[in-house]
């Protein structure tokens, strides 16, 4: 009996086919990420000697299924990576960078928490009070803090000594002072207190007896949002401005200019003076808050303006500007789609490096009593107490806002300069 040789049929393929799934050596994704199976085209099928019709059937299959673990990964690396997530990657490499930004991160949510972290009113004082020191927390094994009395030793200098038969335990999510949480829901909460009411300096308190942690908290709101808000009027200004000046020229790119290189040829500082001091003392504080951002947003505009200006004018020659113009867009469109979005990575970087100078303009004018005024605390204002020299030697907490300051502007550069890497296209 003769055997005929059977045809060569081609087997199903598995449902996760090893030779598909093998393109990259590139590891991406977690262990337990669940990915679709990504579809096979022709190409594969010619390859892996499969005919289309059994392969169309295995992409349908293959289509419901979700991957995880190595096949996950190697799917995942079959993905081409946006700008965005290789800027990120990047980014994620400099440790110092991403040191800043989450200490940058954790200042913001002090400050958008400050009225509940703080535990008293920012002009709430004490009679008697004045200079107390940071007071002790004992864990013993609850928080405990002691009364502090003052007294004198034998050279008739001034001493704190604790008054430990007059414990204070302190509990968290206390009842304390009533406020109106982001000015909209009234509460009497606050993140720690006393069980007996009585008041607790973890940070002493200042020459009026006002406890200086919860004015700290407080006055973070003002110099942190200056930054912020500052930078975002300067850049929207310099932006629009420059962009235009570029884009049309003539003889309006000269005197847009021209008054561009007015302006930067005052020094900064002494323009801040001349202005600031144009502010009667008679206004309200929340009035000079926003004359203290305009007048910040005023100085630091020209040099933006002049900056984007140059860079508008190689984008306005290329070839999808050119393409926009001859397809009638109109010039405000072709400004904001096209040309201003060009600018974006510049003016992201450097709208980080330049948010410290407006912390630090702010600080300056509010020490020197031209800004932000007493009783409404700021970074600045609070540093004017602390110019004696008896403040170095006895009261170093008074220097507190300073250590902020120094802070936040460190956590800015760093994480400008990793910024100004990761967006480099040079750098790749």
């Amino acid at each position: 009996m003769s055997t005929e040789p059977q045809p060569n049929i081609p087997s199903a393929p598995a449902d996760f086919p090893e030779q598909d799934m093998q393109r990259s050596t590139s590891a991406s994704g977690s262990e337990g990420r669940l990915v679709a199976m990504p579809a096979l085209g022709t190409g594969d099928a010619l390859a892996n000697g499969t005919d289309d019709a059994a392969m169309d059937k295995a992409d349908r299959r293959a289509q419901g299924q979700m991957l995880t673990g190595k096949s996950a990964r190697m799917a995942l690396a079959l993905r081409p990576l946006t700008p965005a997530q290789l800027a990120w990657r990047k980014l994620r490499k400099n440790k110092l960078a991403l040191a800043g930004g989450v200490l940058l991160v954790l200042l913001y949510l002090m400050a958008l928490f400050a009225q509940f972290l703080a535990p008293y009113d920012y002009i709430s004082q004490e009679n008697g009070a004045s200079f107390r020191p940071p007071m002790r927390v004992h864990w013993t094994p609850t928080p405990v803090v002691y009364p502090v009395t003052q007294g004198f030793d034998q050279y008739r200098d001034r001493v704190f000594v604790e008054d430990k038969t007059q414990p204070h335990h302190l509990i968290f999510f206390a009842k304390g002072p009533a406020y109106k949480f982001w000015g909209i829901l009234p509460t009497t909460r606050h993140l720690f207190g006393t069980s007996d009411g009585a008041r607790v300096y973890l940070l002493g308190t200042d020459q009026f007896g006002r406890d200086y942690l919860s004015r700290l908290l407080l006055a973070s709101q003002i110099s942190l949002s200056v930054g912020i808000i500052g930078i975002a009027i300067t850049f929207a200004l310099g932006l629009l401005v420059g962009a235009m000046s570029g884009y049309y020229g003539g003889v309006a790119d000269d005197i847009t200019m021209r008054i561009c290189e007015v302006i930067m040829s005052v020094p900064d500082f002494y323009l801040l003076l001349a202005l600031a001091a144009l502010l009667p003392p008679s206004l309200s504080p929340v009035l000079v808050y926003i004359l203290i951002i305009a007048i910040l947003s005023f100085v630091g505009w020209a040099s933006m303006a002049r900056i984007v200006r140059g860079m508008v004018l190689s984008v306005r020659e290329r070839e999808y500007v050119e393409a926009a113009r001859a397809l009638g867009v109109s010039d405000f469109k072709i400004i904001t789609r096209h040309v201003i979005p060009s600018t974006f990575t510049f003016a992201i970087v450097s709208a980080t490096l330049s948010i410290p100078a407006y912390i630090l303009g702010e600080a300056a004018l509010s020490f020197l009593g031209l800004g932000i005024r007493d009783p409404m605390p700021s970074w600045g204002n609070m540093l004017s107490a602390a110019q004696d020299l008896n403040t170095l030697q006895e009261r170093l907490w008074l220097l507190t806002p300073g250590l902020m300051i120094f802070l936040t502007t460190l956590a800015f550069n760093f994480l400008g300069d990793g910024l100004r890497d990761a967006l480099d296209p040079k750098s790749r």
